[in-house]
């Protein structure tokens, strides 16, 4: 631990200079007096290092001193070779950065960590986008991303998901993230946090004035709060759906994030119980020991689902798995299925449709 401690403190002081002990105290979770016996011990091992006490010391590195010590172990040399989002430094523009940055490392890393780097690199890969996510807009992240680093206020023109118009805001970043492949500008507007998806910025001009962030808030911060909003949002409506066991893995990737639970398969996964998971239906013996519905198909065919939606009318999502889906409650929720097939059934009545095509 100890050797460690001092490293580390070696690399803050190559890095920063002269840094204050108390920093270096709380950063190394040590205290002062620890710091100072340790900076004692790098100078004993021949390490130009020195104390200035007073209103404006520190420790620091006597000028011109350098050290090629990396100190990196293998693990540590794996995880930089491990990149999970390629894609961000695409959209910031520094593709030619990070491959120069790793060589670099590369070049420093002791002769016995290279192996296990490069084949970290060449045998793990990390894809940030979801399945079937389809092509994604393009987004110009330039002004965004000057905006964050250079702490000014950001005059943007936003469109919200379901309109169409623009809106203007003046809005104060605190950064950019990066999330399953979207970008999101995190920013206050008028003093509360807000998140603004990148693709839905029309455009963004930066302003003269200086940032405005909350004393003592970070990125981080801002960034689980919004979260755990758009997360923990109560749901207006509670629904129970029973669906095909072969479907099942399908709905739960397409539908995890409307779904409570896990699904009730009535062979006692995710029930815990092992009932059946008819909820209710009306069944009879087919002769074949399993129960089957008024349609014939046995309930051990059949999980059921538990969902929830802030609308009733977002229950229209479930149409896309056709009949290997039913909405058993509630009623109104059913109620908008059928109108919505016998919607759908009209608009495909007609065999040869009389439509006019646009170019």
């Amino acid at each position: 631990m100890k050797s460690d401690r001092l490293l580390s403190i070696l690399l803050l002081l190559q890095t920063r200079g002269r840094v204050p002990a108390a920093e270096l105290a709380e950063r190394l979770e040590v205290s002062t007096r620890t710091v100072y016996r340790d900076v004692e011990s790098l100078s004993a091992a021949g390490v130009p290092v020195y104390a200035e006490r007073g209103r404006h010391g520190g420790i620091a590195l006597l000028p011109g001193f350098r050290t090629d010590v990396t100190g990196m172990t293998t693990d540590e040399a794996r995880a930089l070779f491990i990149l999970a989002a390629q894609g961000a430094h695409t959209a910031l523009g520094l593709d030619e950065a990070l491959g120069s940055a790793l060589r670099k490392v590369m070049a420093a890393l002791p002769a016995p960590h290279r192996p296990a780097a490069e084949l970290a690199g060449s045998r793990i890969l990390v894809d940030p986008d979801k399945w079937m996510s389809g092509p994604r807009p393009a987004v110009d992240l330039d002004e965004l991303h000057t905006a964050v680093f250079t702490d000014r206020r950001l005059r943007i023109r936003y469109r919200h998901s379901g309109e169409t118009r623009l809106r203007t805001y003046t809005v104060d970043p605190y950064g950019l993230v990066a999330k399953a492949g979207t970008w999101y500008l995190v920013a206050d507007r008028r003093g509360r946090p807000q998140l603004f998806r990148a693709d839905r910025v029309a455009s963004a001009t930066l302003t003269d004035a200086p940032v405005r962030r909350r004393a003592g808030v970070g990125l981080a911060g801002v960034w689980q709060q919004l979260r755990r909003q758009v997360e923990d949002r109560p749901a207006g409506v509670r629904v129970t759906a029973r669906i095909r066991r072969d479907r099942l893995d399908l709905a739960v990737r397409i539908l995890g994030a409307a779904l409570t639970g896990p699904p009730r398969t009535g062979d006692g996964e995710g029930s815990g119980n092992g009932e059946n998971s008819g909820c209710g239906r009306d069944t009879h013996d087919t002769g074949t020991g399993k129960e089957a519905d008024a349609t014939g198909n046995a309930e051990s065919d059949w999980a059921v689902i538990e969902l929830a939606y802030p609308v009733i009318g977002a229950v229209r999502q479930l149409l896309q798995f056709g009949d290997s889906l039913e909405v058993l409650d509630p009623p109104e929720a059913r109620r908008v299925m059928a109108e919505a097939a016998a919607a759908l059934t009209t608009v495909y009545a007609d065999d040869h449709p009389d439509r006019t095509t646009t170019g």
